[in-house]
Order: C-alpha cells, then structure tokens, then sequence
C-alpha cells in the first residue's frame, strides 16, 4: 500500500501542504480550514518528543490533539534524544496519524541552544540517530519525513539535503533560505531545484516538497514547473489570504469572512475552554483585513479580552451588514 506522500504525488501534479505553525495549525484551526478552503495535507503544530516522554506529556498532548475527521494529517515533533523520537513515534501511529514529520529547520533561539531543529543541519551525526529512531519507532506502518533548510550559516544544499537522501526518507520538505537567513532575504528556488536534481540521482522514490514564499496556487504551481518539486508548502501565505487553498473563492469582504470567524471563536472556545485565548487573536488579523473599516473593527476585537467579549463583537458587526 503506497504511503500519503506517494498517494499525493500519484494524485496531484503538485500538491499543497498547509505547513506546521506554533500556536497557529491546532486542531480548531485546521478543522476551519479544512472546512473552509482545505489544503491537500496538513500537519500539526511541533510537538517536542522530549517533553512527551516526560511528565509533561499532557501539556505536549495538545499539540497533538486531532479530530479523526482531519485528513490527512502529519504529526511533526523535535527534540534532542532519539530514544524518545522512537517512543514518541509509536505512539504517533496508535494515535492514527498518516505520518510523521522531523523538524530540522525551525530556526528559534532556544530551540537551536538545545541542539534541535535547524541546529541538526550542523549535526548530521545526530540527525542520522534521529531519523533512524523514528524510522524504527514508526515500524513502517506510516511514512517518516523531514522538514528542513538549504544551510546553516550558509548554503549547503549538496552536501546537508544530499545527506539527507541517503536516509531512506519518505519524504523531504525543503524550506529555500538557511538558519542565518531567516526569513529576510527570498527563498532561494534555484537550491530547491538543485535538491530535486539530487534526489532523482539518490534516492528517486523520495518526495520533495518546496517552501518559502508561496502566496497563491498560481505562484505555487509555476515554481513546481519550475524547481521539479512534487508539492509545495504554504505558511505566511494562508495570513494574507486564508483561502490560499482555494482559487475559486476570490470574494473577500465583511458578509464572507465575519462567519469563519465566528465559528472559529465558537470552536476555540468549545475546544480549549477559557485558555489559549490571547493566541487567538492571532486570527483577527487574518480574517478582518483587505476590505474597507477592518482596520477600525480589527482594532476594536483586539481589545477583548474573553471569547464572549470577542463574540459580542462579531454578532453587533453581523447585524448592521
């Protein structure tokens, strides 16, 4: 039976990823997007296999947290030791995830401190431990892939992603910028290109998925042509147009976007309670923006302080439409 990234590659010339986000792809917002405008696949927020073998498990268990509804999903962790990648990815796969993602190219501070994520591209010995863990931990039962960058300091694409390669991955999500970089220069397509030319020589039956950048199905496309790549990952994009996903709905306006909004905020606070309500306000600014007097309503909503604050709002706004 082929695995999800063979099943996509199959399917869809190329297909598109909603790519890991912390505080932002939880199970609330994924079921809105998928409801919505739905990506091809999606994966969780970053969930450390450190912290889930540990007594903090539940606090980490969240990040996890799925409806069975969410296909298909790919559960992405991090962390330092491989013992708790190979137990973290067992229990991935009894949780009915469709695979398992590593990152190895967030470039947060205190992440790179620890030696995890990006700091692995300097750190291939530990990498390798990692990924073989995880391989071993997910019994073959669901793909194992690898998110990451062109570098560390520098570009480094033949010798980190051509190392990568020869891991037996099911998969590989290339991020076109270095650790150093950030996201302050444009992603360098050109190196994505250079990493699929690897990939039919090493290992051909890997899937490469590109990133960095993309803002539209148009542009995504066009850089597929382009690079060779199989599918491609959309972050900051689905912030300035959450229907990134979908090129048929193009109307953007108070009447469309006043209801996702509402049933995000319902769905938040029937999923999480009364917590995470800070984080949520993150989504104000995706859906109330772009059409005249959001900059003034959008004001207005970030000065709540409760979902029913939030939710008086909206059904005062939804009235006067």
């Amino acid at each position: 039976m082929k695995n999800i990234w063979q099943q996509l590659t199959n399917a869809k010339q190329p297909f598109f990823v909603l790519a890991p986000m912390d505080d932002v792809t939880d199970t609330v917002f994924r079921r809105i997007v998928q409801k919505y405008a739905p990506a091809d696949l999606m994966m969780t927020e970053f969930a450390n296999a450190d912290g889930w073998c540990s007594p903090g498990r539940q606090a980490i268990g969240t990040r996890l947290q799925h409806e069975k509804t969410e296909k298909p999903l790919i559960a992405q962790i991090w962390g330092i030791i491989p013992a708790h990648y190979e137990e973290m990815a067992r229990d991935v796969v009894a949780m009915g995830f469709d695979g398992i993602d590593i990152n190895m190219g967030c470039p947060v501070k205190d992440m790179i401190k620890k030696g995890a994520c990006s700091a692995m591209i300097e750190n291939p010995a530990l990498a390798k431990e990692v990924i073989s863990a995880t391989q071993k931990g997910a019994g073959g039962k669901i793909p194992v892939s690898v998110k990451t960058r062109i570098g560390f300091s520098e570009i480094n694409t033949e010798e980190w992603i051509g190392f990568l390669l020869e891991q037996n991955l099911d998969a590989i999500t290339i991020h076109g910028r270095t650790k150093a970089e950030m996201s302050k220069v444009p992603a360098h397509w050109d190196e994505i290109a250079k990493a699929v030319k690897l990939r039919d020589k090493i290992s051909p039956d890997t899937t490469i998925i590109g990133n960095g950048d993309v803002m539209s199905l148009e542009q995504g496309r066009n850089l597929a042509q382009e690079s060779g790549v199989d599918g491609i990952m959309i972050g900051r994009g689905i912030f300035h147009n959450f229907f990134v996903f979908d090129e048929t709905k193009t109307e953007r306006n108070l009447a469309t976007m006043l209801p996702i909004l509402r049933d995000h905020v319902v769905l938040h606070q029937k999923t999480w309670g009364n917590e995470k309500f800070e984080p949520l306000k993150k989504f104000v600014k995706m859906y109330i923006n772009g059409f005249a007097g959001a900059s003034e309503l959008r004001a207005e909503m970030m000065q709540t302080k409760s979902h029913s604050e939030l939710l008086a709002i909206i059904d005062k706004t939804a009235i006067s439409i």
